[in-house]
């Protein structure tokens, strides 16, 4: 499915449309046709109103961190990190940061998105923002 594409309800698979964007190294949200509102995660229906004229559209990959916590591991395996993180379009969704340890990653930091691979599949990660970017 190309991005922008409508389809009818029947023909939309949304969970397995994220996967296919993410594992071509496209980072996509959903937002309602009607209203113009992102969210995630992907489905259906858009949230509060229940529209499903739905399109698939490239976020900026900017946000915001709103949460972190630390999950120990048990050496030799490292600590990591996980995050909530605020795009700068609004939908609010879970990932990690990577390029820090998971003690410099910090509420309120600026982070930019990307999509790696990582056993063959496409995986939604952040990274600090660039140094411009987060003394805006």
């Amino acid at each position: 499915m190309a991005a922008n594409d409508i389809v009818a309800i029947g023909d939309l698979h949304p969970n397995r449309d994220y996967q296919a964007f993410l594992d071509q190294g496209r980072f996509m949200l959903m937002r309602d046709r009607t209203t113009g509102e992102p969210f995630f995660y992907p489905r259906i229906m858009a949230p509060v109103t229940g529209s499903r004229d739905l399109e698939w559209f490239e976020p900026s990959g900017r946000g915001t961190v709103y949460a972190v916590t630390i999950v120990h591991r048990r050496p030799p395996t490292p600590n990591h990190n996980v995050v909530l993180v605020d795009l700068a379009e609004g939908p609010r969704l879970m990932s990690r940061v990577e390029g820090l340890t998971p003690e410099d990653v910090k509420i309120g930091m600026a982070v930019q998105a990307r999509v790696a691979q990582v056993d063959g599949k496409g995986v939604l990660l952040f990274d600090p923002a660039p140094a411009e970017e987060r003394a805006a």
